[in-house]
């Protein structure tokens, strides 16, 4: 059967012409700026946690903390193209996001007036552990860029290719402040967006020009006080507390979620802390009092620590982020939201941390 590919060009991926010629740089280098990556100049692959933390966690939080999901690459070029190639220790294809989500990198150029998406790199959909491509650039100049990490797959390897004799410098600068750390499930990785800059903690870092890591961990986030140890060493502004998904039951969430956060707070009194409910309350069907149920588990953690004095947790209910959407419309399986329900959350988020950087606990 013919592909698709042949029937559409837009189908296709974006190979280089034959004869192009591309000169590589290893991201690891100057004047690239890696962020949301442990130790990314030194670590070999990419990583998200040192492995020991990773593996005191659990098995499963040791394998997904080699998911990119979170890294970003910024720099700038005058160069007509921007081509990369990745090679992959392990590739995720799911069926309910795209592969360019899970094992695709995305380009938005950051100017002025905030970052612009450009488009995603196209591999084959047969690609296996290493691909090449390349985008031509609408304009000619020198333009600040930023390079998405796939969110489901383990990079091991990635060289961006200009051309012969272009420019390179520095990337844009985000905001003066340490990142915001976004701790949780399959949500905060990223299932289900179109492409790695949908999930919501890439498009809070874009609306708020801020830093962000990463740490949500496909249906493992569960609460574990080795990471609970290490996000509170952590530099951050905010920590962002989406719990909730991973614990197996209610009862589990409530023997979990507190204890977390008091370990974070006894370390870092000073920290802002922001806890989440799960946005699914309407599309949950028959799983709606579990959903509230839960919902009530965190909303007492709230409570029992404000009632103790703690004046910089936050609390943002999950049921508000679809409210004045049609929530169908904001997920891709009833569970994990599209681009839309990402927005949806990433702007409640922004409209919390902005009192809180700007103005309130930072």
């Amino acid at each position: 059967m013919m592909p698709m590919s042949d029937l559409d060009r837009n189908m296709r991926d974006s190979q280089a012409e034959a004869g192009q010629k591309v000169i590589w740089y290893d991201v690891r280098r100057e004047p690239f700026q890696l962020y949301g990556l442990y130790q990314p100049q030194t670590e070999p692959g990419f990583h998200r946690l040192p492995e020991q933390v990773a593996a005191a966690a659990s098995e499963a939080v040791a394998r997904l903390e080699r998911a990119s999901a979170g890294g970003r690459v910024r720099f700038s070029t005058d160069s007509p193209f921007v081509a990369i190639r990745a090679a992959f220790r392990e590739v995720s294809r799911m069926p309910h996001m795209p592969l360019v989500a899970s094992a695709g990198f995305d380009l938005y150029e950051d100017g002025p007036f905030g970052s612009r998406y450009i488009r995603e790199f196209r591999m084959p959909y047969d690609m296996e552990n290493s691909y090449q491509q390349v985008i031509s650039l609408p304009a000619a100049g020198m333009r600040c860029f930023t390079l998405h990490f796939p969110l489901y797959s383990a990079v091991e390897q990635l060289e961006i290719g200009l051309a012969p004799g272009a420019a390179l410098g520095e990337g844009a600068a985000y905001r003066p402040l340490p990142p915001v750390v976004v701790y949780g499930s399959s949500i905060v990785q990223g299932a289900a967006a179109s492409h790695p800059g949908q999930a919501y903690p890439a498009q809070l870092s874009r609306m708020l020009n801020i830093d962000h890591i990463n740490l949500g961990f496909s249906g493992n986030a569960r609460a574990e006080l080795p990471l609970a140890e290490h996000i509170a060493a952590l530099p951050m502004s905010a920590l962002i507390y989406d719990y909730d998904h991973n614990a197996p039951t209610v009862d589990f969430l409530r023997q979990t979620h507190a204890p977390f956060y008091r370990l974070v707070r006894e370390r870092r009194p000073e920290l802002p802390i922001v806890m989440v409910t799960r946005p699914n309350y309407y599309t949950a069907g028959e799983k709606q009092r579990e959903v509230l149920a839960r919902r009530d588990v965190i909303l007492q953690s709230y409570l029992d620590a404000r009632a103790a004095g703690d004046e910089g947790v936050y609390l943002i209910d999950g049921m508000s982020f679809f409210a004045q959407e049609d929530p169908y419309a904001c997920t891709a399986d009833h569970i994990h939201p599209n681009d839309r329900g990402f927005a949806c959350m990433a702007k409640s988020f922004a409209t919390v941390l902005r009192h809180i950087l700007e103005g309130g606990a930072a």
